[in-house]
């Protein structure tokens, strides 16, 4: 009985506060994204940052190009695709518009109704991550259970999760700004949300996504104020841990032996392979390319040429002088998130502020590791390159993420106008 006690006091303790944020939340929040849900008169469409546009709408319109170049091989050939050689660009280019239909409706949503759901949003990205695993449910591709099936297609719960611990550590941060020197309740929380779902994570597996989720968790966590000792002492603890991950598995560790030495005997045909032929078509590529469409290595030399390795065919096809313009762009993107997270800042919208240098945290952490991996800078690992690489999910959410930088601006715009009337 006293134990039957304690479960029935313990679950009225939890389902309180739950009940109670609950009503809240469909009390405001639901009212105030109905009020906000009204056409943009023209004179507020100017506040619109539309270079930020213009520059996803050319990177996604130049990763649907190069997906099809891409994978015309794989379609037209294999059985499964129906010898349709625009399969990919096809699917490429509906999820391009469901992406900005979606895009759409999360830019009429105020910055604020996201903070107040920023948590049930974790606890929702969590549960996909546990549904992933679950046999019947997931979707198996390469030995990985990443992938959730809905007949239709397949998403990725990481790329939902990425987008959803953006902004529970920016509003954990703002939560917490009073105690962030402290490493109880100003660190080790956010550690805690984190190592389960890097946990959930390593048992898909899938060691690319947690690094993108730790260095979006920890960027935001460093801007906040965390304490620098604090700071420094867990980042040597990850360090050592991702460190240990690739020492205890041995496939993770035959990476690293191949991306060391790409053309060694035991390598260039096994875990290099991938490495070698991309840089095997880096190099064909030179300054100005083969041209659009005469890559070879997409030729069922180089795996995954539509979707980890899409830079490889871009440097083949468009040369040095294309990989530099597609650069150019992220950088250019990088750098205006970061700009408007500033001025967000100084507009004390200090949500808003963290939420567009995660974005920034996000994209650059996700572009380097992509294109280095490429190029062999650093080991091979399977991340798509932001709004260019084939895949649903990733291009979805990424659009989505651009969708909150714009509303981010939007605001800040709207809250200077005001301050000069």
């Amino acid at each position: 009985m006293n134990a039957i006690g304690l479960i029935s006091r313990s679950a009225r303790w939890v389902s309180k506060p739950l009940t109670q944020y609950f009503s809240h939340a469909r009390q405001q929040g639901f009212t105030q994204i109905m009020r906000s849900w009204q056409p943009l008169a023209p004179s507020r469409m100017m506040s619109i940052d539309w270079y930020l546009v213009w520059c996803i709408a050319l990177l996604s319109c130049l990763g649907c190009v190069m997906v099809y170049s891409a994978s015309i091989a794989i379609a037209s050939e294999n059985a499964r695709y129906l010898g349709n050689e625009s399969y990919f660009l096809i699917r490429q280019f509906i999820f391009l518009i469901l992406g900005v239909i979606f895009a759409v409706l999360i830019f009429r949503i105020p910055i604020q109704i996201w903070q107040q759901y920023a948590g049930i949003l974790f606890i929702f990205a969590l549960g996909l991550l546990v549904l992933v695993l679950i046999p019947g449910v997931s979707h198996k591709i390469n030995g990985a259970h990443r992938w959730i099936n809905v007949k239709v297609f397949s998403f990725q719960p990481s790329e939902v999760m990425k987008f959803c611990v953006l902004l529970y550590a920016a509003d954990f941060v703002v939560r917490k700004q009073s105690v962030m020197k402290r490493l109880t309740k100003g660190f080790l929380p956010m550690a805690v949300a984190v190592a389960c779902v890097g946990a959930l994570l390593m048992l898909q597996p899938d060691l690319g996504a947690l690094l993108v989720i730790v260095s979006i968790s920890m960027g935001i966590l460093f801007i906040g104020g965390v304490n620098a000792i604090w700071f420094g002492g867990i980042s040597a603890i990850l360090v050592a841990i991702f460190s240990s991950i690739i020492a205890f598995s041995p496939w993770r560790r035959e990476r690293m032996f191949a991306f060391l030495n790409p053309w060694g005997d035991e390598y260039a045909l096994g875990k290099g392979y991938q490495l070698t032929h991309s840089l095997i078509a880096f190099g064909r590529g030179e300054i100005t390319g083969v041209g659009l469409g005469n890559s070879v290595e997409k030729l069922h030399y180089l795996p995954e040429a539509h979707t980890d390795f899409l830079i490889s065919v871009i440097a083949e096809e468009l040369g040095l002088i294309g990989v530099f313009v597609i650069m150019m762009l992220f950088v250019w993107l990088i750098r205006r998130a970061y700009q408007i997270g500033y001025q967000a800042e100084i507009m004390q919208q200090f949500f808003s502020s963290l939420l567009a240098k995660g974005i920034a945290i996000w994209f650059g952490v996700q572009v380097c590791v992509n294109v280095g991996a490429a190029s062999g800078a650093l080991p091979t690992k399977g991340l798509t390159l932001p709004f260019m690489s084939y895949g649903g999910s990733s291009l979805i959410i990424n659009l989505l993420t651009i969708a909150l930088l714009l509303r981010i601006d939007f605001e800040v715009r709207e809250k200077m106008k005001r301050g000069r009337t």
